[in-house]
């Protein structure tokens, strides 16, 4: 019975420490935490770029990585580009911006 028990409890130990590692991030995947950061500075991005009366959110897409942002899509002047990419920058978390964002 205590044999049973010790395999048990070596088991469930296991199995805790598998689902601990399983949402750690690595260089090229992000942890449970850091994707939710993401996606919750990806809605603050689009929606400062959408109260941005000079910008159109629907032309930009925006990505976030680790708190890196990535702009992508067309856009009509290179002055909105510029401004896209400064709007992005001004939201809190965004560490960095890839401005990717082509001229039509």
């Amino acid at each position: 019975m205590v044999k049973r028990h010790r395999m048990l409890s070596f088991l469930v130990c296991i199995a805790l420490a598998t689902a601990f590692l399983g949402c750690a991030s690595t260089p090229t995947r992000e942890g449970t935490g850091e994707y939710v950061d993401d996606s919750a500075i990806t809605a603050k991005v689009k929606a400062a770029i959408f109260n941005e009366p000079s910008l159109k959110v629907f032309q930009i897409n925006v990505e976030t990585f680790k708190g890196d942002v990535q702009l992508s899509g067309f856009v009509d002047s290179s002055q909105s580009a510029t401004k896209a990419g400064e709007v992005a920058r001004s939201v809190k978390g965004v560490r960095s911006v890839k401005n990717n964002l082509i001229v039509k």
